[in-house]
Parts: structure tokens; sequence; C-alpha cells
């Protein structure tokens, strides 16, 4: 099937099991909205566990490790929707509203969960809203015609890998009680990255308009 526009390019969208267990999904009568809402599902989860792990929850480590697994699994909904969708011609009345507003509440759920979980609640909402900010330029910029603008260096699948990272990380370092509060560093790199992101984007739109 001919790829449409302005589809996130993904290297994961070529897996053959992604795709066996797309077909699975559709065959159940599993909607791409209903894959949509799993995610924003995961994301509430996984900002109550982090909130828990900073708040005196026993075992601290495993909500954290709990968290990062939601995080991927958010990345997986937001694969696997879209297959569904296109490949699986069950596009749905709201498509394009259910793809777009459940990564905004996601970006926001588990970054501000990451901001208790390191102690930097303000560092959280900061990753957060730099996120929406630079999805916001996004669709701006396709609504001026220039079509979608993925370009990072820290978009959406950067910022989730380098919070799963300093997830685990922040899991180990709180078993082995390692004085280094990795998910700090982690949400800096978020937040310089997603501004850097954010001014490329911009200027990429500001040559392209006439």
């Amino acid at each position: 099937m001919e790829e449409p526009k302005d589809r996130r390019p993904l290297k994961s969208r070529s897996y053959a099991w992604v795709h066996v267990l797309a077909k699975k999904l559709a065959a159940r009568g599993v909607t791409p909205n209903q894959i949509s809402l799993t995610g924003i599902g995961l994301a509430a989860v996984a900002c109550n566990m982090q909130w828990g792990a900073a708040n005196g929850w026993p075992l601290p480590w495993s909500w954290l490790l709990w968290a990062a697994i939601c995080v991927q699994g958010r990345l997986m909904c937001n694969l696997l929707d879209g297959i569904v969708a296109i490949e699986g011609g069950k596009k749905a009345k709201g498509g394009d509203i259910f793809n777009e507003v459940p990564d905004r509440i996601e970006d926001t759920l588990f970054f501000v969960g990451a901001g208790y979980a390191s102690g930097h609640l303000e560092l959280g909402w900061s990753c957060a809203v730099l996120a929406v900010f630079t999805a916001y330029l996004r669709a701006f910029g396709a609504s001026l015609g220039q079509g979608q603008d993925f370009g990072g260096p820290c978009a959406k699948q950067q910022r989730m890998a380098i919070l799963t990272a300093g997830l685990v990380g922040k899991a180990v370092c709180t078993l082995f009680s390692i004085q280094w509060n990795i998910l700090t560093t982690a949400l800096w790199l978020v937040a310089v990255g997603t501004a850097i992101t954010a001014v490329l984007r911009l200027q990429r739109m500001y040559r392209k308009a006439p």
C-alpha cells in the first residue's frame, strides 16, 4: 500500500511482527481510536506510578520500571493505531482527532509524572510544555501547506527513548542506593533537545514561508 503523505517516518512500521499484531487486532474488531485511548490509559498509569515511587510506595524501583514499560507501550499504541487505520482499512470518524489529541495528553502525563519521580516537578512541566509546543509547530506548518515537519533532534521518539532510559536508570540507582538522580539528567536532555527542535522547526517554517 502506498505510504500516505505527511506520515511520521518510522523504521518499526516495516517490521513483519508489527503488521501481524495489527492484523490480529483488526480481526478482533479493535478500532484505531480505541488503541489511541489505550495510550492515554498507559500514560495515566505511568504518571501515577512515578508519583507513587516518589511518595513512599514500597519497592519504588519497580514502579519506575513499570512506568518505563508504559512509555514503550504508548509508542506501540501510536504505531498500531495508524497501521490498523490505514493498512487494516479501519479508518474511523474523528481519526485525525484521536491521532493527535491523545499524544498531547500522553506527553503531559508522562513528563509531569517524571517531574514528580525526579523531585523536580517544574522541570517535568517544562518538558511537557515544550513537547506540546513542538507538536503545535508541526501541525501549524502543515496548516500553512508546508507539510508535517517531524525533524529532531528531539522529536517524540527521541523524547520517549530518553525518558525510558532515565526511568530505567533511576530504578537501578534506587535499587542499589546509587546517589545519582539520572532521571533529572534525562529531563534536562529532553528539555534542551526539545527546545532546539522547536527553534529548528521554526527556522524551517520561516524559510518556506512566502
